[in-house]
C-alpha cells in the first residue's frame, strides 16, 4: 500500500506545479514552426516515445499533413481547459484551419528535461456555432 501511494504522490507532483504557460508554449511552438515549414524545430516539441516511433523530422512531418492538416498551417487557435491526466497534462485546443472550419484537439502533454513536449493529439468531435 504504501508504495503505490508514493507511486500517486509522485505522478501528481509531476504535473501539479504544471505551468500553463510553458504547456501551451509547446504547442504553440510546434504549430508556428509547421506554419514556418521548419519540420525539425516541429519535430523538437514531440515527446521521446512520438520521436521513436517516427524517427525523422520528414515522416513527423509527413504524418501531420496528412492526418493533422489544420495544424500543419492553422489560421488561429485558441487554448480552452486543461487539465492532469496522472503523469500528464491534457491541453483542450480549438483550431481554424484556412477554410475557417473549427477542430477542437487534445493534446496530451507531459513533461521532460528538456520542457513539456507533446505526446499525443486525438481529435475530439466537431465544433458547430449558430445552428
Amino acid at each position: 500500500m504504501k508504495g503505490w501511494l508514493a507511486a500517486l504522490a509522485m505522478m501528481a507532483a509531476g504535473t501539479a506545479g504544471a505551468d500553463p504557460a510553458a504547456i501551451r508554449g509547446a504547442i504553440g511552438g510546434q504549430m508556428e514552426a509547421f506554419r514556418a515549414g521548419d519540420v525539425e524545430t516541429a519535430f523538437d516539441f514531440a515527446a521521446p516515445v512520438i520521436r521513436r516511433m517516427f524517427r525523422t523530422s520528414d515522416d513527423f512531418g509527413a504524418m501531420v499533413r496528412r492526418g493533422y492538416p489544420m495544424v500543419w498551417r492553422p489560421e488561429g487557435v485558441e487554448y480552452l481547459g486543461a487539465d492532469e491526466a496522472g503523469p500528464h497534462w491534457r491541453q483542450d485546443v480549438l483550431v481554424t484551419d484556412a477554410a475557417g472550419r473549427l477542430h477542437r484537439l487534445e493534446y496530451l502533454m507531459v513533461e521532460t528535461a528538456d520542457g513539456w513536449r507533446i505526446a499525443g493529439v486525438r481529435l475530439l468531435d466537431a465544433v458547430e456555432f449558430g445552428a
